[in-house]
């Protein structure tokens, strides 16, 4: 069997690899970085995390768990987003496997959410939550990964491949 969309599946198994490598890497290392205590904004309540800053106040490797979804959002509501990232990645193969022949720019995309959902969502079945660090301080942006990032690069993919299409004629049969 030959498949329709190879680059497709690429990207996905690169996106995973390069996710799952760095929060390893993260998880092993991070007790080796410096502690900084930071005051929870919700509660008001002091904890420590580590950090490690690559350029002080502008970009740091911040080790963080997080239990919900994009900045936070549906923070604690593990379960549901275990199966949303199943849900995701399996609807993203199907369409990999079995729909139409997508060109570069689509495949790019899917590929990356593709990779970025199942990075996640191994995070949220091992671990119960998913592994942080990227922390861009210079302009106050949500701890996020490797994971996240393939996941916005497919969307901007996925965005230039719909300007490259052209739309259909609308000339009506006589």
């Amino acid at each position: 069997m030959r498949l329709k969309n190879p680059l497709f599946l690429i990207v996905a198994f690169v996106a995973v690899i390069l996710d799952q490598l760095t929060k390893y890497w993260v998880v092993e290392a991070s007790s080796f970085w410096p502690l900084e205590t930071i005051i929870d904004s919700k509660t008001g309540i002091p904890y420590d995390r580590n950090t490690l800053p690559l350029l002080q106040g502008i970009f740091h490797f911040t080790y963080v768990k997080n239990d919900g979804a994009a900045f936070s959002i549906f923070s604690g509501q593990v379960d549901f987003l275990r199966w949303l990232s199943l849900g995701v990645s399996l609807i993203l193969i199907g369409l990999a496997l079995f729909g139409p022949v997508l060109n570069r720019w689509d495949q790019l995309g899917y590929g990356c959410i593709l990779g970025g959902a199942v990075g996640n969502g191994i995070d949220r079945f091992a671990l119960g939550y998913v592994v942080d660090f990227l922390d861009f301080r210079l302009i106050n942006f949500a701890v996020f990964n490797v994971a996240d990032s393939f996941i916005s690069i497919g969307i901007v993919c996925l965005l230039i491949a719909s300007f490259q299409k052209t739309p259909t004629s609308s000339r009506r049969l006589r």
